[in-house]
């Protein structure tokens, strides 16, 4: 990881439905009260309730709240906080402190937490969203960077660079109850996903050893080993769960796994040094971030060919769709900002101020 960092960070310096339903606000107070109908209206679940917070320095990660929510989560890693931007206004709003030098964030799909991997303190922070407060603190392994959670929210996968292996969080007690051994500096680890007639899996991206280790969570063993291209870093899932991407960072490319076979089915050239990749909702188009090349890739599934080219800040890292597919939001780490991209143009429409070197690392939006 240092490494890495060590060396990214040169070569950007050198240039490189509404209806009857409660208001949000009103349901908050409601919820803060102890639940409870109110006359008039229908009570809507948990994952309707969206947290407001404010915004402090040095973005890190990012995520979006549950139910396609318009508030992203974002790690702060010098200043060991993570920061709330309003996305349906582009504006930060709040802070929440952490660990040491969080990097990877994710918010659970089933509820009001977010899981903060820290990298720097070698454990994961979790948010609860309603009161925007630390509620539990867990040691992992060495290093922790990338943070997912199992599509019912029960499980949080934490891949550690440093100890090379991967933490499994139960997120009903929050603690580890399996660690599981995986390829030389894990990186980026994909949304769990379900192959019919086998079982969940999950696919880990091992910068170190250039290779994808693909996890059965049933078991917490490593079922098979994928050789991909030289470095690669970020990895995402198809909606349909039929194949993973993973962002070759050293050899310029993006490998296509199908999780049938789990084998490499094609290799897309893409900019210098691709760094964050996402998949949008429709499964139809996969946005890539360029570190060094200072742009974004488009990938047409249908074809694996790119079809489009967008220039954005210096230094992009991360990246993520939004829940409708209509905007891209990308980190830009070497100018500490954001970058927005109208996915019906594939132009920018918005560039959003941040903290010093904003990362927003794998799949992040709910």
């Amino acid at each position: 990881m240092k490494d890495l960092d060590k060396k990214i960070n040169s070569s950007v310096k050198n240039g490189g439905k509404s209806g009857n339903a409660l208001s949000r606000r009103r349901l908050l107070k409601v919820l803060a009260a102890g639940g409870g109908a109110v006359a008039g209206t229908t009570l809507l679940p948990p994952k309707w309730v969206k947290p407001v917070v404010e915004f402090g320095a040095l973005p890190l990660h990012a995520a979006v709240s549950p139910g396609g929510g318009p508030y992203a989560y974002i790690t702060n890693y010098n200043s060991s906080n993570v920061s709330v931007i309003n996305t349906a206004t582009n504006t930060v709003i709040a802070t929440v402190a952490v660990g040491q030098s969080p990097r990877g964030v994710a918010v659970n799909p089933s509820g009001p937490f977010v899981y903060v991997a820290n990298y720097g303190f070698n454990s994961v922070s979790v948010i609860d969203t309603a009161t925007n407060a630390v509620v539990a603190t867990v040691a992992v392994g060495n290093g922790p960077t990338g943070v997912c959670l199992n599509p019912t929210g029960s499980r949080a996968y934490v891949t550690n660079y440093n100890s090379n292996n991967v933490s499994a969080i139960d997120t009903a007690t929050n603690t580890v109850i399996a660690t599981i051994a995986v390829g030389t500096g894990p990186s980026g680890i994909a949304d769990p996903i379900l192959v019919p007639l086998i079982g969940t899996r999950v696919y880990v991206a091992n910068y170190g050893s250039s290779n994808v280790s693909v996890i059965n969570t049933t078991t917490n063993t490593v079922i098979a080993t994928v050789a991909v291209g030289t470095g690669p870093w970020g990895i995402a899932v198809n909606p349909a769960h039929t194949f993973v991407y993973a962002a070759n960072y050293n050899s310029n490319n993006v490998s296509v796994i199908d999780t049938a076979t789990n084998t490499v089915v094609a290799t897309i050239a893409v900019g210098n040094n691709p760094y964050g990749i996402a998949v949008n909702p429709a499964g139809t188009f996969v946005y890539v971030a360029n570190y060094i090349s200072n742009d974004v890739y488009v990938i047409s599934t249908a074809t694996n060919t790119v079809v489009g080219n967008i220039a954005v800040g210096s230094g992009p890292r991360g990246i993520a769709v939004n829940p409708a597919g209509t905007f891209v939001y990308v980190a830009n780490y070497g100018i500490d900002n954001v970058s927005v991209i109208n996915t019906a143009t594939n132009t920018v429409v918005a560039t959003i101020p941040v903290g010093t070197s904003p990362e927003a690392f794998g799949k992040f939006i709910s």
